[in-house]
């Protein structure tokens, strides 16, 4: 198995970057652990698993139902953009409230969730964006700008504190990728994505713990 990892979870697996993901590490024979709101068909090498990461209860249940599985590889994918295209006057309160419980709020009830089933040496990849940087401040998407800023600020504290655990935290963006979410004009297709965003949690361990790195392997700013 890559870097001798267990299992690799993946939450927001069912499509997108995420459902890519699962699908080579799967391919590859990595046990794979994929999570989605609603129920999924069986897939050759993934194993569905039905969780919300915004919901606690949800996340219990699905620890519980993992036992004593190990997890080698966290990745923290599930995301939302609800603000996609919108003007500053539709953005309610309620449009916030959803991308921050699931884009942030989600990442840390995933991390604390299942951080019993992390061993020393275990890592775990957040699904940032290059948006959230300050340096790329271009205006628009005030949300989803705001939301992934937090993430990157989030991982590079879990990196922190996990550390002394033997434990790895990378942020990384993956590029802007045809999908539901990226749409048809992004500049890249997800076997791109996935190919360089495997080679740089390939490379992650505790002594480049905290990056912040695009697909390719190039630094972004904060």
């Amino acid at each position: 198995m890559e870097n001798g990892m267990d299992h690799v979870l993946i939450t927001g697996a069912s499509r997108g970057i995420g459902r890519a993901l699962a699908e080579s590490y799967a391919r590859d024979r990595i046990p794979v652990i994929g999570t989605c709101r609603g129920p999924m068909e069986a897939t050759g090498g993934i194993d569905w698993q039905q969780a919300d990461v915004t919901d606690s209860a949800s996340m219990n249940a699905l620890a519980e139902r993992l036992g004593d599985r190990r997890i080698g590889f966290l990745i923290c994918n599930a995301g939302v953009y609800p603000d996609k295209g919108l003007p500053p006057e539709a953005l309610t309160p309620e449009l916030w409230a959803q991308c921050f419980a699931v884009n942030v709020a989600g990442v840390f009830l995933t991390v604390q969730t299942l951080r019993p089933l992390l061993d020393s040496g275990a890592r775990v990849a957040i699904i940032g964006s290059a948006m959230g940087s300050s340096t790329r401040a271009w205006g628009g998407s005030y949300v989803y700008r705001a939301s992934k800023a937090a993430v990157l600020n989030l991982g590079r504290n879990l990196a922190t504190d996990l550390r002394d655990e033997g434990i790895a935290v990378g942020i990384y963006h993956p590029g802007w990728v045809r999908t539901d979410m990226g749409g048809a004009l992004a500049d890249i297709g997800t076997d791109r994505a996935v190919a360089g965003l495997r080679a740089r949690f390939a490379a992650l361990d505790v002594g480049h713990s905290g990056c912040f790195e695009n697909y390719d392997g190039t630094q972004i700013d904060y």
